[in-house]
Formats: C-alpha cells, sequence, structure tokens
C-alpha cells in the first residue's frame, strides 16, 4: 500500500502545486484589475469591470466537477489528454483562478485609501502604485488568501480523482471505494487531513510574521 500512497501524494503535489502557480500568475493581475477599474479606482472602467466581474462570477458558480467535464475537450487540446494529473493541472487552475481573484481583491480592497491618495498626488505612475503600495500592504491578505486557494485546489484534485486525474483522490476511489478496501480509503483521508493541516498552519505562521511588520 505504501509504493501507491507516496506516487499518489506526489501526484497531488505536482496537480497542486502547477495550478497553484497558474492561479497567481492570473488570478494576481486579474484580482488587481477588478480593484483598479472600479469606481474610485486607479483606472475607472465599469464596463471593464463589469465583464471581467461576470468573467470571475461565472468561473466561481460552477462546480467544480461540472467544471472538469465541461473542459474535457480543451484538456485534450491543450495537453492532448484527458487522464492523469496533468491533465487534472488544467481545470483545477481554470477553477481556481476566479477563486483566487476574488480574495485578491477583497485582500486589495483593504488597503488604506489614503496611503493610495497620497502615492498619487506625489505623482507616483500607477503601475508603481500597484508594485510599491497595494501589493505591499496587502500582502498578509494575499498570503491568507493563497493559502486558502491552495486547501481549496487540495479539495478540487482529490474530486479530480472521479475522472482519472490520478492523486490521493484517484486511489481512495479506485482502491477504496471500488475495491471495497478501507485501508487505503483511510490512509488516503488521513493523508488529505494531514496536507491541508500542514499547509493552514505554515500559511497562518506567515501571515502572522507578516501582520506584525
Amino acid at each position: 500500500m505504501w509504493p501507491d500512497l507516496w506516487l499518489a501524494t506526489m501526484d497531488t503535489v505536482y496537480m497542486v502545486w502547477w495550478a497553484t502557480v497558474f492561479s497567481v500568475l492570473f488570478g494576481l493581475p486579474l484580482g488587481v484589475l477588478l480593484v483598479a477599474t472600479d469606481r474610485g479606482g486607479l483606472t475607472p472602467a465599469p464596463a471593464v469591470r463589469a465583464v471581467l466581474g461576470a468573467v470571475v462570477n461565472v468561473g466561481r458558480s460552477l462546480p467544480f466537477i461540472v467544471l472538469m467535464v465541461a473542459v474535457l475537450s480543451l484538456t485534450r487540446f491543450l495537453v492532448g489528454t484527458t487522464l492523469g494529473p496533468t491533465a487534472a493541472i488544467v481545470p483545477l487552475s481554470i477553477g481556481a483562478i476566479p477563486f483566487f481573484a476574488r480574495l485578491v481583491e477583497t485582500a486589495v480592497r483593504e488597503v488604506d485609501r489614503e496611503v493610495v491618495e497620497a502615492a498619487h498626488a506625489m505623482g507616483t505612475r500607477k503601475l508603481t502604485i500597484v508594485g510599491k503600495v497595494l501589493l505591499p500592504e496587502s500582502l498578509p491578505g494575499l498570503v491568507a488568501g493563497l493559502v486558502m486557494t491552495v486547501v481549496t485546489l487540495i479539495s478540487y484534485s482529490a474530486m479530480a480523482g472521479a475522472i482519472g486525474g490520478g492523486g490521493l483522490g484517484d486511489l481512495a476511489i479506485r482502491e477504496g471505494y471500488q475495491r471495497f478496501n478501507d485501508h487505503y480509503l483511510w490512509a488516503t483521508v488521513i493523508l488529505l487531513i494531514v496536507i491541508v493541516q500542514a499547509c493552514q498552519s505554515l500559511g497562518d505562521l506567515v501571515v502572522r510574521r507578516l501582520s506584525r511588520r
């Protein structure tokens, strides 16, 4: 059992890692744009804000199991298959990007407007305000949002096992449920709990240290 658990754990880490990377690469700028293009933002653009908000809302409203099935054709086009951990990264990323974008939006909105206005009054460029004011000031909230996204991705990765995504979810379904092997089932459950708790504890520690700066 242990070699299977090790391989499944590595598959889960692989999926979650790359989905997290893509979530940050696309979700961070998307969340900042949601704030910047809103009324009173750095570059108010209500029409753009409405479109971005609608896209994010649609992405967040779909249950992940439905999203996985809906993007099977896109997954096959991008990676050449719909099975395995690499294929699961596509729906995982698509599901997590709007989720993380909303968390980024919430964190950035909490930055004191007076600090932003002071930087703007000194003639600071808008991109500089984003990089030097908004993101550093909202860093604890951004890290907390990232931790929440990682925990959600771990849950999503387990569901990906239902359609052959690999990882601990696939092992739990294939060996634990379909073959009635309680040892596999409970071992995967315990491993998932340990992984989530480790990520949450580490994230909380980082957030506390950033908040004390």
